[in-house]
């Protein structure tokens, strides 16, 4: 398998959008600078960043470098996720079937619900008082 020397993709989720950048190393992720686990305090999403590794089977064998911008954590952690899994793609085409199986390759479309007039939030209504 021959690897292309460097991978870009990008990857979003709710308002977090990632740049993600793929190079053949050792394994260690880096966030906007920061190493993965400073950037990222919880494990659970330490996993969820290193699960296309996991699934292609191809762990220890790339360096990220990840800029993510807007949203939270855990939808940045997610857009990192994805643009991993699209990076993984360009540099073996054979890793489709598997990331595809694990869910890796579609985009959350899930976006926050807009606030409804009339209503407290998207959903809640105000609080109603009979006398």
């Amino acid at each position: 398998m021959e690897t292309p020397a460097t991978v870009m993709t990008s990857g979003g989720r709710k308002e977090a959008m990632a740049r993600v950048r793929l190079v053949p190393g050792t394994g260690a992720i880096t966030v906007n600078g920061r190493a993965v686990d400073q950037h990222f305090p919880k494990g659970p999403l330490l996993t969820l960043i290193r699960q296309p590794f996991v699934v292609a089977n191809v762990e220890g064998r790339f360096d990220v470098v990840a800029d993510v911008r807007g949203g939270g954590v855990a939808g940045q952690a997610g857009a990192i996720r994805l643009g991993i899994a699209r990076a993984l793609l360009v540099v073996e085409g054979e890793f489709r079937s598997p990331l595809r199986k694990a869910g890796l390759l579609t985009r959350d479309p899930r976006q926050k619900e807009r606030k409804k007039y009339g209503h407290k939030r998207a959903r809640k209504g105000f609080q109603y008082s009979k006398r």
